[in-house]
């Protein structure tokens, strides 16, 4: 009751005094065209015109590194700027964490969340998924084989994979997370086929889902919501519930006056009817909160958002350190395996042959001192050349060959068996086992 009071009293304050009023007022969409903050930003535009709080009102797009570019630019250039807001949310929240950015929430002058949008999984029209149970069998059989579209890396849309993943049973690190800067570039893929699945928010989508261009196998409320025929994760046995935010912040070194100022404009933007409409129109969720609620609630997203991408493995430059650490070990050992084997087996045979007193033969010692150190070399040129192109099993077939061959040249097929064996199992225990991920290569449909 007291928050509504207090948002109808703020709500009038510009009308009553006119000096509280922009002249000029810039929103910056710390993203490319399309995707969900320049559809908020642009929606702020429409109502901030049509309910004269500015004369004239711009979008301003600085796309990148999941709006920690704009983040930066916003700070450096906007300091005690008290005609320039800027949108944010969740989606910023995860990158500050994943990234560990110098510059966070605590560097701009939060003003208010604004609303809260739940996300939709969604898949071509003519993919050969027609509901989410064909989705999730064809995911816990391949994980890889299934490649996920969405927002930025750290953001909402990936959160979300990893929750659905890790209800599924399966390692959310295992969760082929394909990340657009866009909107925009974001449904150009779905509907390319460039993805398996799309994720997404409601009102980004709903145009495509209407047109029946896109085909909506689930939405991350926890009911279903009225007028709209999708199914919940939940009622199809995916036990996730989501909602994604987005606020509004201004630059620091705001002057009292001008946080005044600004507080009161949203608090009379979000009372608006042309703003209640929109949020009827785009189906968003109204989440309004100011003041020291709204810096608790940010500071609360936070440690909930580290928990998360920590417990599902978010910080992806650790684990590429993990698998690059592993990489040389599996390399290594392999080479040591195949060297001592193929050497031993040498030995025997050289042994038989003076037992036999069998005469030098081309593939004595005495006349291919040179042979074991070319096909090393070819052997390791060759790994390096397939390790990403060709993926990790067959490079490293061609690798441990080449080095059996090397001290043992009588047994190619066997040889080649048993590298086949050996990479395929190294795979397996650092990939399934270990969760450490190595390059697949052509095989990624396969294993």
């Amino acid at each position: 009751m007291r928050r509504a009071v207090g948002v109808l009293l703020l709500a009038f304050l510009p009308v009553a005094a006119g000096a509280q009023t922009y002249d000029q007022l810039r929103i910056i969409a710390p993203a490319a065209p399309g995707g969900g903050w320049d559809q908020t930003a642009r929606v702020m535009q429409q109502v901030v015109q049509q309910t004269g709080l500015a004369r004239t009102v711009s979008v301003e797009n600085i796309p990148g590194a999941a709006g920690l570019i704009g983040l930066a630019r916003f700070i450096g250039a906007e300091r005690g700027n008290g005609d320039a807001v800027m949108v944010n949310g969740l989606i910023m929240l995860g990158a500050i964490v994943t990234q560990q950015s110098e510059v966070t929430f605590a560097n701009v002058t939060p003003i208010a969340r604004l609303t809260g949008e739940y996300e939709v999984l969604t898949v071509p029209a003519n993919s050969p998924f027609r509901t989410l149970g064909d989705f999730t069998r064809a995911f816990r059989a391949r994980p890889e084989a299934i490649s996920w579209g969405g927002g930025s890396a750290g953001g909402s849309d990936q959160i979300l994979a990893g929750l659905i993943a890790d209800a599924l049973g399966v390692a959310p690190r295992r969760v082929n997370y394909i990340a657009f800067s866009g909107g925009g570039e974001s449904l150009s893929a779905i509907l390319g086929g460039q993805v398996s699945v799309g994720i997404n928010g409601l009102a980004e989508f709903a145009p495509q889902i209407e047109a029946g261009t896109v085909r909506a196998l689930a939405i991350s409320s926890g009911e279903r919501l009225p007028g709209l025929d999708i199914p919940t994760l939940r009622e199809q046995g995916v036990d996730v519930e989501f909602e994604n935010w987005r606020s509004v912040v201004g630059p620091p070194g705001l002057s009292a006056a001008d946080r005044e100022r600004m507080d009161a404009a949203v608090a009379s933007l979000v009372a608006s009817p042309e703003w209640q409409a929109a949020l009827v129109k785009f189906r968003w969720i109204d989440r309004y909160l100011a003041g020291p609620e709204f810096l608790r609630f940010v500071a609360s997203e936070e440690r909930r958002v580290q928990n998360i991408l920590t417990q599902f493995g978010g910080d992806e430059e650790d684990a590429s350190l993990n698998a690059s650490a592993a990489y040389p070990a599996v390399i290594l050992g392999g080479l040591a395996l195949f060297g001592v084997l193929s050497y031993v087996g040498r030995l025997r045979g050289e042994k038989r042959s003076q037992r036999a007193a069998d005469p030098p033969t081309a593939d004595s010692p005495t006349t291919t001192h040179w042979r074991p150190v070319v096909l090393i070399a070819a052997g390791i040129l060759l790994n390096l050349l397939l390790a990403e192109t060709g993926g990790f099993i067959i490079a490293s077939v061609a690798l441990f060959w080449c080095v059996a061959r090397a001290f043992d040249p009588r047994h190619p097929v066997r040889d080649a068996l048993f590298a086949v064996a050996v990479s395929v199992s190294a795979f397996l225990l650092f990939g399934r086992v270990l969760d450490l991920q190595l390059p697949a290569g052509v095989l990624a449909g396969l294993i």
